[in-house]
C-alpha cells in the first residue's frame, strides 16, 4: 500500500473549490476531491502548527500530551517517566510509526520539526528531509524533494510520503513573479463591510489585529513584500484575501506537479492520497487578521479529503471529527497492523489507548456520521476552548490574549460563519449547554490522563505568564496604543493584566 499525504499549512475548507468556493485555488485538491470522500466538518482538536500535528501524530489530545503552546514547558510532551522504553511513543505508536510497523517505508519532506524544535515529529520516519528555511520555504523548494523521493521509490510497493507546504502560511511568500491571479477577480464571498471594519479598528486589539496584522505593529518586512501589515478599507481586505488566495493556488500548483509524477511512474491509480491542514486561518473573524489565534471555527475548522483503493468516490461526509481520529481510522483502513512487541506489552493489537476514533466505515463508503460534539482547544495565542455542537460554537475565553474578547461567545455557524455576532446574551440556554459539554469533556479527560497527570495544561500556561505570543510584549504594545489614538483599549488591557503589563522583555 501507497499512501501520500499532503500538509497544507493554514488551509482553510471554504477557500477550496471542492467546499464551494467561486475562485480557481484548487483545481487539483478538487480533482483528488472527485475521486474520493471530502470531509466538511473536520477539526483540529488543539490549535494552532505546534499543537496540532502533536494531535494528529499522537491520535491524543493536548489536555493528555501537554503539548498545547508555542513556548515554555508547553511546547514540550509530557515525559512519558518510569514506564518510557528504550523508544518513546513517538518511535512505537505514533502515526507514521504505525505505518511503518504495517511495512510501509516511512518519508517526511518538512521543516517543522525544525521551526518549532518538535523532533518528536520525525519518530516513526525512516527518512525526514528539511530544506533548512524553518517554514518560510515556498512551495518550489519541497515538491522537487517530493518528486526525487518518488523517483527513487517507484518500485516499492508500500511506502508513506508526508509532504508540508507552507504556502498560504503568513507572511505570504508566493515569489513576485507568479503575479496576481486575483487581483481583478471580485470577492466570492464579501461578507466584510466598512461598519465591521471599524469596529474591529476601534474596539480590537492585539497581535494582527486589524492595525497591526503582522503582530504588535505594522512594520514591512522588505523580504515579504506581498505581507499586508494593516487593513484600512475594504480594498487592503481584498488585497489580504487575493494574496492568501495566491498562496492557496500556488500549493495547490506544486499538489499538481507530485500527482503528475505519480502518473509518470504509473503509481497514481492505487496510491492513496489524504489531504488535509495543521489549522485554518481568521481573516477578519474574531477581528483577528491573517492569523490563527483564536479556537474559534475559521481556525479550528480544517479540510480533510481522502481518496482510498476501493472506497467512495465523489462523496461528501458529514459529522464531526478530529485529526486526532485519523491514526486509528488509517489503523482500520489499512488492516491487519502487527502489533509493537516489547518486554512489556506482548501480543496486544494496540498497547496504547489513543483518544481517537475511527471513521473507517464513513471513508469506505461516503457515509455521514461522527461525535456528537467537539471541543477545540488554543494555548498559544490565547487561552480558550470551544464547543462545537449542533449549529453553534460556543468559546469560553481564559486568556484574551490583548484581544478584549468577551469570555462566553456563542456563534451560529450555519448562518454566520464568519462569527460577526455574538448570541451568548440573546441565547443564555445555548451557552449553558455548551458550557456543560465542555466541563464534562474536562473531567472525563482529566481522569483518564496519560502517565498521572493530574493538571490542566491550560492553567500550566496561565501560571507560566500566559500565552507564549503574548509574553513580554503588554507594556510596549500599550504605548503604541496610546500614541495611535486608542489609550481607552490601553486603560482596559493595563486594567485587566496588571501583573503582565509590569512584565517586559
Amino acid at each position: 500500500m501507497r499512501i501520500l499525504y499532503f500538509d497544507i499549512d493554514t488551509l482553510r475548507p471554504d477557500h477550496l473549490g471542492c467546499y464551494g468556493y467561486g475562485r480557481n485555488t484548487s483545481p487539483n485538491i478538487d480533482e483528488i476531491a472527485r475521486q474520493g470522500v471530502r470531509f466538511t466538518d473536520y477539526y483540529c482538536s488543539d490549535a494552532p502548527c505546534l499543537p496540532s500535528r502533536a494531535a494528529l501524530m499522537t491520535g491524543r489530545f493536548g489536555i493528555h500530551t501537554g503539548c498545547i503552546g508555542h513556548g515554555g514547558w508547553n511546547a514540550e510532551m509530557r515525559p512519558e517517566g518510569h514506564e518510557r522504553g528504550m523508544a518513546d511513543f513517538n518511535g512505537r505508536y505514533n502515526l507514521p510509526a504505525v505505518m511503518r510497523r504495517a511495512g510501509m517505508k516511512t518519508a517526511s519532506v518538512s521543516s517543522f520539526p525544525d521551526r518549532h524544535a518538535a523532533w518528536w515529529f520525525n519518530g516513526g520516519f525512516d527518512e525526514s528531509y528539511n530544506v533548512g528555511k524553518r517554514g518560510l520555504e515556498p512551495g518550489d523548494d519541497v515538491y522537487p524533494i517530493a518528486v526525487d523521493w518518488l523517483e527513487r521509490n517507484k518500485d516499492r510497493d508500500s511506502w508513506f510520503l508526508h509532504v508540508h507546504l507552507w504556502d498560504p502560511h503568513i507572511p505570504y511568500r508566493t515569489p513576485e513573479s507568479y503575479g496576481k491571479p486575483f487581483e481583478n477577480d471580485p470577492l466570492p464571498d464579501n461578507w466584510m463591510s466598512d461598519e465591521i471594519l471599524n469596529e474591529h479598528r476601534s474596539t480590537k486589539p492585539g497581535a494582527h489585529s486589524a492595525m497591526e496584522v503582522n503582530g504588535y505593529s505594522p512594520e514591512k518586512d522588505a523580504a515579504h513584500p506581498r505581507q499586508i501589515t494593516q487593513i484600512n478599507n475594504l480594498d487592503d481586505f481584498k488585497t489580504m484575501i487575493d494574496e492568501y488566495d495566491t498562496g492557496i493556488q500556488y500549493a495547490d500548483r506544486c499538489v499538481g506537479i507530485i500527482l503528475d509524477k505519480l502518473r509518470e511512474i504509473g503509481k497514481f491509480d492505487d496510491t492513496c492520497i489524504i489531504i488535509s491542514s495543521d489549522h485554518g486561518e481568521c481573516l477578519g473573524e474574531c477581528g483577528s487578521y491573517c492569523e490563527h489565534g483564536e479556537a474559534d471555527y475559521a481556525t479550528t475548522h480544517i479540510p480533510l479529503i481522502i481518496k482510498w483503493k476501493g472506497c467512495a468516490q465523489n462523496a461528501v461526509s458529514s459529522g464531526f471529527h478530529y485529526n486526532v481520529d485519523l491514526l486509528p481510522t488509517l489503523i482500520d483502513l489499512i488492516g491487519n497492523v502487527p502489533p509493537f512487541k516489547c518486554n512489556r506489552v506482548v501480543g496486544k493489537p494496540n498497547p496504547v489507548t489513543y483518544d481517537g476514533e475511527s471513521f473507517a466505515q464513513n471513508v469506505i463508503n461516503g457515509s455521514d456520521g461522527g461525535r456528537e460534539f467537539l471541543v477545540v482547544s488554543q494555548c498559544a495565542h490565547v487561552c480558550q476552548r470551544s464547543v462545537r455542537f449542533g449549529r453553534w460554537l460556543y468559546m469560553r475565553t481564559y486568556h484574551d490574549g490583548y484581544h478584549l474578547s468577551e469570555e462566553d461567545e456563542l456563534f451560529d455557524i450555519e448562518n454566520d460563519p464568519h462569527e460577526t455576532k455574538n448570541l451568548a446574551e440573546e441565547y443564555p440556554e445555548v451557552c449553558w449547554h455548551g458550557a456543560w459539554y465542555l466541563e464534562h469533556w474536562v473531567a472525563r479527560n482529566m481522569l483518564s490522563n496519560i502517565h498521572n497527570y493530574r493538571t490542566d495544561p491550560l492553567w500550566e500556561v496561565i501560571g507560566d505568564g500566559g500565552p507564549f505570543h503574548c509574553r513580554g510584549y503588554l507594556a510596549n504594545y500599550c504605548t503604541r496604543l496610546e500614541e495611535t489614538g486608542r489609550a481607552d483599549l490601553a486603560a482596559r488591557l493595563k486594567s485587566e493584566h496588571p501583573q503582565e503589563y509590569s512584565v517586559s522583555y
